[in-house]
């Protein structure tokens, strides 16, 4: 029973290191398109606006299992600022969040005529978090006086910081998640204080014709625990009559493993997830399906992570499009 236990556990860190940080884990969905749920800098990055909804599932045969869903929105703001809002809602067995963040980012431009991408950005979110912990259906034979067999719930404040660099069909960005403390009052038995996350993506879009290929990388490492992980991934994009199809490739690896035992012989595990995405392009909407599958010996179920994102662009036609194939810029 004991190694069953350590089993479990160890599967939950491994399947979701993200997890244990408060705040929107960063999953795949920055792959749809989908910058600025990771970056404040990415809010209002090109003429017009962006809306993106999305929602993600784990396990479906698993009481309780992880959920995600997430909608947001941003938009440019004159010649040199953005704006957008988050609202999200994380659920994880017992334990919940729900957050809201506002975002103002501000954009500078570096060079060339005004269909010429060359730009610096700047972003800063502020957000209110509520978290919660249920512990009405906790049993114990003996007492525990750590479980207080009521649901807790606690508010907080938080700020990300994010700046981005995009020329061209070239971009590169950074962000500082959950840059204060949080003094949260959720468990009684340890408080999580140091929630950062730091993040670095760089990525470039070859090709000028109806077919291209885009390569990227993203990195990411939390303070507290210092797990870092990093994403590879590859994305090709087809021009069709009716708008743009394209799909994907990531691959997500820990730095560091974690070690176990089984059947009396010890091994070490790292976090490896491989998610496929497919999406289309249709005039001013977009749809993206990725499935994550994690690899290794042991895994609590076999099967995978599913989110789907639905996007709709609004306020920006051909005479304020930049000249170049950026997706996260050309709506």
């Amino acid at each position: 029973m004991k190694q069953s236990l350590t089993l479990f556990i160890l599967t939950i860190f491994l399947g979701m290191n993200v997890k244990a940080q408060e705040g929107i884990p960063v999953y795949f969905d920055y792959l749809s398109d989908n910058y600025y749920l990771v970056y404040p800098s990415m809010a209002g990055i090109g003429e017009g606006g962006k809306m993106r909804l999305t929602a993600r599932k784990q396990w479906f045969n698993v009481d309780e299992a992880p959920s995600l869903q997430t909608f947001n929105a941003h938009f440019r703001v004159g010649q040199n600022s953005g704006v957008g809002g988050i609202i999200y809602n994380d659920a994880n067995g017992y334990h919940s969040q729900t957050g809201l963040k506002f975002t103002y980012a501000h954009h500078l431009k570096m060079g060339g005529d005004i269909r010429s991408l060359n730009q610096v950005s700047f972003g800063m979110s502020f957000g209110m978090i509520l978290s919660s912990l249920d512990e009405t259906e906790f049993r114990s034979v003996i007492p525990d006086p750590v479980i207080t067999g009521t649901k807790n719930t606690t508010s907080y404040f938080n700020v990300d910081l994010g700046a981005s660099y995009n020329y061209l069909e070239f971009y590169a960005h950074a962000a500082i998640l959950n840059l204060l403390g949080s003094g949260r009052d959720l468990y009684t038995a340890a408080e999580f204080d140091n929630l950062r996350r730091y993040l670095v993506s760089v990525g470039y879009l070859f090709g000028r014709s109806e077919w291209r290929v885009e390569p990227s990388i993203l990195f990411q490492m939390t303070d507290f625990t210092n797990e870092k992980t990093v994403d590879l991934n590859a994305k090709v994009y087809r021009d069709v009559d009716f708008g743009t199809v394209w799909g994907g490739l990531s691959y997500r690896r820990s730095f560091d493993g974690a070690q176990f035992q089984q059947n009396g012989s010890f091994g070490e595990q790292r976090l490896q997830l491989f998610t496929p995405i497919i999406g289309v392009n249709v005039d001013k909407f977009m749809f993206s399906y990725n499935y994550s599958y994690q690899t290794g010996d042991i895994r609590f179920d076999n099967g995978g992570f599913h989110q789907i994102t639905i996007g709709y662009n609004i306020g920006q036609n051909t005479e304020n499009r930049y000249d170049c194939y950026c997706p996260a810029a050309n709506y």
